[in-house]
C-alpha cells in the first residue's frame, strides 16, 4: 500500500478502531494474590517466583522489582491472607466471648488457607495485619488483672491450640479423624488397646474435632480461674 493510501485511510477511515487493552499494573497486592492462589490450590511447596510470574503472565524480573526474595513473597502472602484483624470491642460479654470470637475467626482464616499455620512459624518478617491480630486478642484481656506477660502468654497458648488442631485436621495425623476405620481396628484389637477401645466406643457417634472445642474451653477455663484469683470478692 502506498504512503498516500495509508494517509487516506488515516484521514478517511473509521476512527473508532478498538485499541489494545492496557495491561493491568503489576502491584504487590496482585503478586500476593497470585501466590495465594497457587498455595491454596497446590500447597506452599509449589509457590515459587517462576510459578507466580507465569500466573501473572510476566517475567520473574518483573516480580523482583516489587518483591526482592522468596521470603518477602511469603511475607506479603501472609499479610494479605490473614486480612484485617477483628474489632473485638463490638463483642459483648467480656474477655471470654471475645477470645472465642477471635479464635473462631482465626481458625476460619487458616481453614481457607491451610498453608498459613506452617508459614507463620519461625523467625520471619511480620506485617501490621498479622501483628494486629495478636494486638486484638491481648487487648481482649485488658482489665482482667493479668499482667502483660500473662496476657501475651495466654494469647500464644491459644494460638498454639488453633495451630495444632488445624494442622491435625489438615494433615489427618490424628487416628480418631477416621472414626469408622478406628472402630474396626479397635474391635479387632480390643485386648491390645483396651483403654482406647473403651473410649472410642463410648463417643456415641459424635464426630471428633481433634480436640478443638474441648481444648479451647479448657484453656479458657484455666484463664478464668486465674483471672478470678486476681479479682477477689469484695467484702461489705
Amino acid at each position: 500500500m502506498a504512503i498516500e493510501d495509508q494517509g487516506t485511510d488515516l484521514l478517511w477511515g473509521p476512527r473508532d478502531k478498538p485499541a489494545r487493552a492496557p495491561r493491568v499494573p503489576l502491584t504487590v497486592d496482585r503478586i500476593a494474590g497470585a501466590a495465594i492462589e497457587v498455595a491454596d490450590a497446590e500447597g506452599m511447596t509449589s509457590v515459587s517466583m517462576q510459578q507466580v510470574a507465569a500466573r501473572l503472565d510476566v517475567t520473574k524480573m518483573a516480580l523482583y522489582r516489587h518483591v526482592s526474595s522468596k521470603a518477602e513473597l511469603v511475607a506479603v502472602m501472609i499479610e494479605s491472607a490473614v486480612g484485617e484483624p477483628p474489632n473485638l470491642r463490638k463483642v459483648s460479654g467480656g474477655w471470654r466471648p471475645r477470645l472465642i470470637t477471635w479464635a473462631d475467626l482465626m481458625r476460619q482464616t487458616w481453614r481457607r488457607h491451610p498453608w498459613l499455620p506452617a508459614a507463620t512459624t519461625g523467625e520471619r518478617m511480620t506485617g501490621p495485619r498479622e501483628v494486629g491480630w495478636t494486638e486484638s486478642a491481648v487487648a481482649a484481656l485488658s482489665d482482667t488483672g493479668l499482667n502483660g506477660g500473662e496476657r501475651m502468654d495466654a494469647v500464644f497458648l491459644l494460638s498454639g491450640h488453633i495451630r495444632n488442631t488445624q494442622s491435625a485436621a489438615t494433615a489427618g495425623t490424628q487416628p480418631w479423624t477416621a472414626e469408622k476405620q478406628l472402630r474396626d481396628i479397635l474391635i479387632e484389637h480390643a485386648e491390645r488397646f483396651p483403654a482406647l477401645h473403651e473410649a472410642a466406643l463410648s463417643t456415641d457417634g459424635v464426630v471428633r474435632d481433634n480436640g478443638w472445642e474441648f481444648g479451647l474451653n479448657r484453656i479458657l477455663d484455666g484463664l478464668e480461674v486465674l483471672i478470678k484469683g486476681r479479682r477477689p470478692e469484695r467484702t461489705s
